[in-house]
């Protein structure tokens, strides 16, 4: 018995209504179709379809296999089309979902020069910084650096976030002196919105947590980096974001004893898509991007020069 040839006509017959549409469709009489749908019924241990004399209806048992089945068969059939290939070429669609700051100051250019070596590859990318399950926006990849957990779907660790708690001269010149995190809660901080005003940071006792009052919040690092120039307040911000102003002395690390709980950037992806080639020569491509940025700064003479 071929499992997947009865998964294909269970999927035709679910579409198109009959078994003799089906059968149309498969190239093969209906007698065919309806055995097939037996021995796929006697597998499984339920009926799928209720028959009668001129219509069939997919019982309930046949509409929760359904949707299992076709992502089953989408994985199978790209799994079949790699295994085809005999270049070595990658080729297919990618939808990335990508973090607004993180793309705009370097991750665009990454995924341009993996285009550019990877002539087959098509990509559509979608910048997002709110918490989401990529099975719900059908994207094969899903950059965050937020704590997240979806059913069905796989974490695959790119690099740290690697922040730190910064200030600017001017602000720290008029401000309550700051010894430990706990003197935070008398400070003036800008916060990014997604990671709340609740900040996590590292001791020889183990993790801080401080709940800290904010003038600004934004979902944008560039934001909250030109408040603290500008001597706003305090704010814990990736070093890719703030190295151009420690190189000019326009920003100071603080707290340098107890740096800030790192979190990770991931890749968050369907299960289902997990093992294609292409997505994961894009995981390894940006976990490099991810890498070298975290090494120098916002520019990655790898890929490309900044501005």
């Amino acid at each position: 018995m071929d499992m997947i040839t009865n998964l294909r006509t269970f999927l035709a017959v679910a579409n198109h209504g009959s078994f003799a549409s089906a059968a149309r469709h498969l190239h093969v009489v209906p007698s065919v179709v309806a055995k097939r749908i037996a021995q796929l019924e006697k597998s499984v241990g339920s009926r799928l379809f209720e028959r009668s004399t001129r219509t069939i209806t997919i019982t309930d048992a046949g509409q929760r296999l359904l949707p299992r089945v076709r992502h089953s068969l989408m994985e199978f059939e790209e799994l079949l089309k790699d295994a085809r290939r005999d270049d070595g070429k990658l080729e297919g669609h990618l939808r990335l979902m990508l973090p607004t700051t993180l793309s705009m100051a370097h991750l665009s250019n990454a995924i341009v020069e993996f285009m550019k070596v990877h002539d087959r590859i098509t990509v559509e990318t979608v910048l997002a910084d709110r918490s989401v399950s990529p099975l719900e926006e059908d994207v094969d990849i899903m950059v965050s650096g937020r704590l997240a957990h979806y059913d069905g779907v796989s974490q695959v660790p790119l690099a740290p976030t690697n922040v730190l708690l910064c200030a600017s001269p001017e602000y720290l010149a008029k401000a309550l002196p700051i010894n430990h995190p706990s003197d935070l809660v008398d400070h003036t901080c800008l916060t990014f919105s997604p990671q709340g005003t609740t900040w996590a940071f590292e001791s020889e006792r183990g993790p801080l947590y401080v709940d800290v009052q904010t003038r600004l919040s934004s979902d944008d690092n560039h934001t909250l980096c030109r408040g603290v120039e500008r001597g706003l307040g305090i704010s814990v911000l990736p070093r890719y974001i703030a190295h151009k102003g420690l190189e000019s002395g326009n920003i100071v690390p603080l707290l340098e004893h107890f740096p800030p709980q790192d979190r990770w950037y991931k890749a968050y992806i369907p299960r289902r898509k997990e093992r294609l080639a292409r997505v994961e020569a894009m995981c390894e491509w940006l976990r490099l991007a991810i890498e070298q940025l975290n090494a120098q700064g916002a520019c990655n003479p790898i890929f490309d020069h900044c501005d």
